[in-house]
């Protein structure tokens, strides 16, 4: 499957990039945290929230196909 992700802030800066397309089989979104870890080393030291279509969900949730995965840094609200 495909999943188009989107990187905001320093964790665009640490990926090197605003977005891609990531291929991936059938797995969930803790899974898929996992396989970017893997992929971006600077990932496992940074604090991020993952969104999955524009709401925030557990680790345990299923990604589909063409899924819009957002990985958000920390930010305060005011």
């Amino acid at each position: 499957m495909i999943l188009k992700l989107k990187y905001f802030g320093m964790i665009a800066e640490a990926v090197g990039k605003e977005n891609e397309e990531f291929e991936c089989a059938n797995s969930s979104v803790e899974e898929l945290n996992i396989a970017l870890k893997n992929k971006y080393a600077k990932l496992a030291s940074m604090n991020y929230k993952i969104a999955v279509n524009q709401s925030f969900v557990e680790p345990t949730t299923l990604l589909k196909d063409n899924d819009e995965i957002a990985l958000l840094p920390p930010f305060a609200g005011g």
